[in-house]
């Protein structure tokens, strides 16, 4: 509405290609208001009372409401409708992430909780896994298996370090769980080899070798790529859910496709940097 009239509308081709009914409307609105702006300017230049003329829009939409506020989708680049599905070939293209969007198929807050969850269980793989010096802290939270349940190290025995190169686990109120201690520590990777002397077993701390390094260089590599392949598939699941979905159309459900893996990718390459940063310590880099 300008001047408490409505403006008259005209059916065209539109040359702007909408990804949802939320968009169309956030594009039908920024339209309608140049349009506005046009009469204002017009009116301003014949009348002296233009400039006290309001423009007043009507959205019944609270998603593209919410997009005028925000200007989420002004840094996408809309495509033309004769440019679609055109890519320049060995080029990739950009995809700009619209969580607004993305809402309308997939839960976009369950999506990114679970990637980051993977990143973060990679995280603790390595800091319980990968240490270069077997620490206190590490064999504290060694998993033990005994009679059939899963404990920590820690709540079966005590654990002092004696001096920086030998760790004591006293078993004194706990002895009988020390062979399947021994099985554990011997499978653990740490590079330890336990002496037991009655109800205690004495841990030599080893140096630091370069096969030792090389050994945790690979185990990172190895929690890595099971990170990497958790969030490949989390990523194939809501792509696989956005296909199923009804009522929408093609163009939304390809371009919410894109961002799901563009997403994805990020937290791939997150994880990624945190392997690479966690084998150059390792390593010695």
């Amino acid at each position: 509405m300008i001047a408490d009239g409505p403006i008259t509308w005209a059916s065209k081709k539109q040359p702007i290609v909408a990804l949802s009914s939320t968009e169309a409307k956030y594009i039908a609105t920024a339209d309608c208001y140049k349009e506005a702006l046009y009469i204002k300017s017009l009116l301003q230049e014949i009348t002296e009372t233009g400039s006290d003329i309001k423009i007043n829009l009507h959205v019944d939409n609270q998603s593209s409401i919410q997009l005028v506020k925000t200007g989420s989708f002004n840094k996408r680049n809309y495509a033309k409708s004769k440019d679609r599905g055109k890519e320049k070939k060995g080029k990739t293209t950009k995809v700009d992430i619209n969580p607004t969007m993305m809402a309308e198929l997939v839960d976009v807050n369950k999506l990114k909780s679970r990637c980051q969850t993977s990143i973060e269980k990679m995280r603790e793989d390595f800091a319980k896994n990968l240490s270069l010096r077997s620490t206190t802290g590490s064999i504290e939270c060694l998993p033990i298996k005994y009679e059939g349940k899963d404990y920590e190290l820690q709540e079966l025995a005590q654990i002092i370090r004696k001096n920086p190169k030998t760790l004591v686990i006293d078993f004194s109120s706990f002895p009988q769980v020390i062979p399947d201690v021994l099985k554990a520590i011997l499978s653990s990777g740490l590079n330890l080899n336990p002496q037991q002397d009655g109800t205690r077993l004495y841990v030599p701390v080893p140096k630091v070798t370069k096969e030792h390094r090389e050994s945790l260089s690979r185990n990172a590599k190895a929690l890595y790529i099971n990170c990497r392949d958790a969030m490949k598939d989390i990523q194939n699941e809501f792509i696989k859910k956005s296909k199923k979905q009804t009522g929408v159309s093609e163009d939304l459900v390809h371009n919410i496709i894109k961002q799901i893996t563009a997403l994805c990718e990020q937290y791939q390459t997150d994880a990624k940097n945190i392997y690479e940063i966690k084998n150059k310590e390792l390593l010695g880099n």
